[in-house]
């Protein structure tokens, strides 16, 4: 046995002797001992490290319990539902389990109201879209606060109403599912991949080869834009995209702030909250000033809408009442809508604590 080895073996001994009448009021010492021994120790090799082991047989025991008892809150990437929220887990402003935490604002500013939900999970899997109908090739519409519900969404905002689109060239995905796949030159494109991250791509550039050229796989693929926020940068406004965008209006942005961090913001317009609406210019720049790297606008006018399903919802009516009363944002009536995103828990009702 190497000279500082059977140093630090004695110096170890002399600690665990001198440590004891603190034992009882302060057992987290000996602890901390053994685990400095254990870090300085890393680096050996051969017979003395294997003796150490033995000598403190607990210190990879416990590393290796602490790691098969970590929970992996993974849900399948398909159209099933998310797991339901637990009750005792909503709070004054938002919800939070061991999967994910929900804050949910309203902010008045400069005469429009903005409704925004700031989102952390756990998994990538908990970033979920959802369309009306049995397959993402019908082209059925429903109403959100239904469907998101249903699907035990913890918030939820409305997607692209792909199905109202005239244009046969739509590049759009749905966990998985593919819709259609052509390009757009005049639409961008946002991808969301297998990590949770946000792909924008401006005149969808790029998303036939998407996957080849970058190795991540395509879970959602929306068609409709503008793209608000590229890395971190507030991108123009080509007047000739459409959608009306020097016009004050309801407007639906959906942004990354980081991995596995995101904001869902809704403004409100044409109602009897007083919100004048916002151009997409206005929308991209709080986007980004609420710390967006990527943002993307989706369906805007009648179809905005932030869902935030209260926790005694009856989720199995039919009854359009039981579930109007979990839209965030202010709606003099809602539009059925062909698709959505939304967030989910991914922690089994058999885990609430």
């Amino acid at each position: 046995m190497k000279l500082p080895v059977r140093i630090l073996l004695c110096l170890l001994c002399a600690a665990m002797v001198l440590a004891v009448p603190f034992a009882v009021s302060s057992p987290k010492l000996l602890d901390d001992a053994k685990w400095d021994i254990i870090d300085r120790m890393d680096s050996e090799e051969g017979d003395d490290a294997a003796w150490l082991n033995f000598f403190l047989p607990t210190a990879r025991a416990e590393e290796a319990v602490a790691v098969a008892e970590a929970p992996e809150y993974e849900l399948p990437i398909d159209t099933s539902a998310g797991c339901l929220p637990n009750p005792a887990c909503y709070t004054e402003n938002g919800y939070e389990d061991a999967s994910i935490r929900v804050s949910m604002e309203k902010r008045e500013e400069d005469g429009k109201v903005w409704n925004i939900a700031w989102v952390e999970i756990m998994s990538p899997s908990q970033l979920r879209t959802g369309y009306a109908g049995k397959k993402v090739t019908n082209d059925n519409q429903n109403y959100i606060s239904m469907m998101a519900t249903q699907k035990n969404a913890v918030v939820a905002i409305n997607g692209v109403n792909y199905v109202k689109e005239a244009e046969r060239h739509r590049f759009e995905v749905r966990m998985g599912e593919v819709r259609r796949m052509k390009t757009n030159a005049k639409r961008d494109i946002l991808i969301t991949d297998e990590n949770g991250d946000f792909h924008i791509l401006l005149h969808s550039e790029g998303a036939m080869d998407f996957e080849k050229t970058t190795g991540h796989k395509i879970v959602n693929a929306f068609m409709f834009g503008p793209a608000l926020v590229k890395d971190g940068q507030v991108l123009e406004m080509p007047m000739d995209y459409g959608f009306d965008l020097g016009s004050q209006n309801p407007r639906t942005g959906f942004g990354q702030l980081g991995p596995l961090s995101y904001v869902m913001v809704v403004c409100d317009g044409r109602g009897k909250s007083g919100s004048e609406g916002a151009t997409f210019k206005e929308l991209a720049q709080f986007m980004a000033g609420l710390g967006c790297q990527q943002a993307y606008n989706f369906d805007g006018g009648n179809s905005s809408i932030m869902v935030y399903p209260l926790p005694d919802v009856t989720k199995t009516s039919k009854k359009y009442k039981d579930y109007e009363k979990n839209i965030f944002n202010y709606k003099a009536e809602e539009r059925a809508l062909s698709d959505y995103i939304y967030f989910a828990s991914a922690v089994p009702e058999s885990e609430w604590e």
